[in-house]
Formats: structure tokens, C-alpha cells, sequence
């Protein structure tokens, strides 16, 4: 007797039509081509391997508004957009005064102050009781200041004051036993403030009385030059 023929078992999968398989894989290579068309955004190479650490914080100069020796009104915001070096000084002062100021004469002739409209020389006056315009105009001619850009500026006594302690944190203050010219105790310092009034550095305005050769001095005035220099381009 001969056996039926098995007839194997029928899957339900069916097999998708030719074109459902075409449309998935014209679908798959439009997403990888798609991948590489749409851009990228760029980073910007790092100009140093360890990036820089934000600059100190730079104190403002206070607001003023003095009388110059001309008789003209100044305030600091006339001195917007312009580098200004700060010094500290009085008329009959027989001690540091001759000296800074001397040095602030040789800034005027080194950074050839006169052919620039960049830069100001601003002197201020510690002893505003007695430095009257006179004395101011006496004074600045004697060390042949600029008439228009080194600027010897004063006013009342009491705002003055705090002007140099409080505004731009020296010390300027009236002896308890003074000598004819030497009535006050203050910074010889000069003080570098960049063209948005923001003060950039304090450097010797004289030799110091442990400055051997001054050498420490003449490495301030050069690091004063500089800064001066690379403010003027900001």
C-alpha cells in the first residue's frame, strides 16, 4: 500500500512586493546622504592649548570735575577714549614732588605727548588749599608743561581730598608736625587709566630710598611706556 505524499507545513509570512522594497531602501540612502549635506556647526581652533584665565578686575577712576590752571572747567569724562597718566603733586614741595614731576616731564618728551591726541598728562594738586591757578600756571611752566595736554587741576579742599584718599584710593594727607615743604604725606605713584577710565597700573614716579641704581625705577618707567603704548591701540 503506498504512503501519501507530506506536504509541508505553509508559513504565513508573505514576501512584500518588489516596490515596498525599493521605496525602503531609496528611503535609507536618502537618510545616510542626507547626513552628510546638512552643515555642521563649526568650532573655532583654540589659539592657545590652556585657555587664558579672565583678566584682574580693573578699579574706575573716580568722577571729578576740577578746575584746570587755565581756568577751564575738566571732568574725568573729558578724558573718555584718551590714555591719561595721574600724578600727585603740591607747588612749594621741596621732598618727591621735583622728582615726579620731573619724571612726568620726561614722559612728556618720550611719548612726544605733543604730537598725539591720544594722551594726557593729568597732575592734581594735594594741597588745594594753596595752590591757587597761579601757582598751578608758575609751576607748570617751570617744567615746561604742555598748555593743553598736561593738565594741572584743583579744587575745593574737602572734595579733593576725598578725591586722592577715597576716588583713587592714595595716600595724600596733611602732616601732624610738618617742614615748609614737606606739609604732606603722599603717593609718588603715577597711575595709567586706559581710554574707558579704568585704572591699568601704578609705577614709580621716583626713585625709591632702597632702589639701589634705580633699577626698579627704570623697570617701571619702562613697563609704563609699554602699557602706555598698547593702550593707545585698544
Amino acid at each position: 500500500m503506498s504512503t501519501p505524499a507530506t506536504t509541508p507545513p505553509q508559513s504565513s509570512f508573505r514576501a512584500p512586493p518588489n516596490w515596498v522594497v525599493w521605496a525602503f531602501l531609496l528611503l535609507g540612502v536618502a537618510a545616510v546622504a542626507g547626513a552628510f549635506l546638512i552643515p555642521l556647526p563649526k568650532r573655532t581652533p583654540p589659539t592657545d592649548p590652556v585657555p587664558s584665565a579672565d583678566p584682574p578686575h580693573h578699579p574706575a577712576a573716580p568722577v571729578f570735575v576740577l578746575t584746570e590752571r587755565s581756568g577751564k572747567e575738566v571732568s574725568n569724562e573729558d578724558l573718555d577714549g584718551k590714555v591719561w597718566i595721574a600724578s600727585f603733586v603740591f607747588t612749594r614741595c621741596t621732598q618727591g614732588c621735583p622728582a615726579v614731576t620731573g619724571t612726568v616731564r620726561k614722559l612728556q618728551a618720550e611719548l612726544k605727548l605733543a604730537d598725539r591726541d591720544d594722551l594726557r598728562l593729568v597732575t592734581f594738586t594735594v594741597d588745594p588749599e594753596r595752590d591757587k591757578l597761579d601757582d598751578l600756571k608758575k609751576y607748570a611752566a617751570v617744567y615746561g608743561a604742555d598748555e593743553t595736554k598736561w593738565l594741572f587741576l584743583t579744587g575745593p579742599e574737602k572734595f579733593v581730598r576725598l578725591l586722592l584718599n577715597k576716588g583713587f584710593r592714595i595716600a595724600a594727607m596733611k602732616r601732624e608736625n610738618p617742614k615748609p615743604g614737606d606739609e604732606f604725606d603722599h603717593s609718588t605713584k603715577l597711575l595709567v587709566i586706559d581710554k574707558k577710565g579704568l585704572v591699568r597700573g601704578a609705577f614709580d614716579g621716583m626713585v625709591g630710598e632702597h632702589d639701589e641704581g634705580g633699577r626698579n625705577f627704570e623697570q617701571s618707567q619702562a613697563e609704563l611706556k609699554a602699557l602706555v603704548e598698547h593702550l593707545v591701540k585698544e
